[in-house]
């Protein structure tokens, strides 16, 4: 059985870099996985899918048809492909794959918080489905901005009820010393907390302690996975994860 990997994330986060990057690492490690495209607005991609939602839907033809302005007909898009998808699911059963990449559109509200996209995860099953959080590093690199990811992250997790891991996308644009501090902010609320005392100068603007704990009961830290389409660098620590969530940690591919 196929397993389905949704790579959700913020605009410029790298979902769709990183599709193609994890499909490359895949295939050079002799592993099978294809990729589906789900952002019917998109213009360019740097791979072929082998499964392309526009070609049941198009952002273009629904502005047409509905005389819609683009955020409208992203909007209509994401509830028209929840009513294709047994169709799109059904052409995927046609690939004998390991597993399936599924670039979301680059507004991850038009996936993330759509009650449509609901419809999308029970038709794909949730036994065999995961999500894969790109957190953008220009964000992350700053306290504030990575608890505004953490809580995106989370409530991701909390809508899906499927497992969820946190990647830092794009690792690369940070030096060694800034991913170290923001893996460790990461990891623990107590050094998050502190950094964020630090950055902010007005008191009232910090969130408690308090709080930032009641985000660890969900599960905000549970730990970042630094990794580098560009370099391909990070993908073997990623890939143990996903086999975490799937197979207990036991390799698809045994001797």
């Amino acid at each position: 059985m196929s397993k389905y990997l949704f790579l959700v994330g913020t605009a410029g986060c790298g979902k769709t870099t990183m599709t193609y990057a994890f499909r490359t690492w895949m295939s050079a490690q002799g592993f099978d996985s294809i990729t589906v495209n789900l952002d019917p607005g998109v213009e360019d991609l740097q791979y072929e899918p082998e499964v392309d939602v526009r070609d049941w839907i198009t952002l273009e033809a629904v502005m047409q048809e509905y005389q819609l302005g683009p955020n409208g007909a992203q909007i209509a898009c994401a509830d028209l492909i929840a009513l294709r998808i047994r169709e799109i699911v059904q052409t995927l059963e046609g690939f004998d794959t390991d597993y399936v990449f599924i670039d979301t559109p680059g507004q991850m509200e038009l996936f993330a918080f759509r009650e449509s996209s609901r419809e999308v995860i029970d038709v794909f099953g949730t036994e065999n489905t995961a999500i894969m959080f790109l957190l953008d590093p220009q964000l992350a690199k700053t306290p504030s901005g990575l608890v505004s990811l953490l809580m995106l992250s989370v409530t991701t997790g909390f809508r899906f009820s499927v497992p969820l891991i946190n990647v830092l996308s794009k690792s690369d644009f940070l030096s060694d010393e800034e991913v170290a501090r923001v893996l460790g902010w990461g990891s623990s609320s107590d050094r998050l907390y502190d950094a964020l005392v630090e950055e902010m100068q007005d008191p009232s603007g910090i969130p408690s302690i308090g709080f930032l704990h009641a985000m660890d009961d969900v599960g905000a830290y549970r730990g970042l996975t630094p990794v580098s389409s560009e370099a391909l660098l990070g993908f073997e620590d990623l890939y143990s994860l996903i086999q975490l969530c799937f197979e207990g940690g036991e390799d698809l591919y045994k001797d």
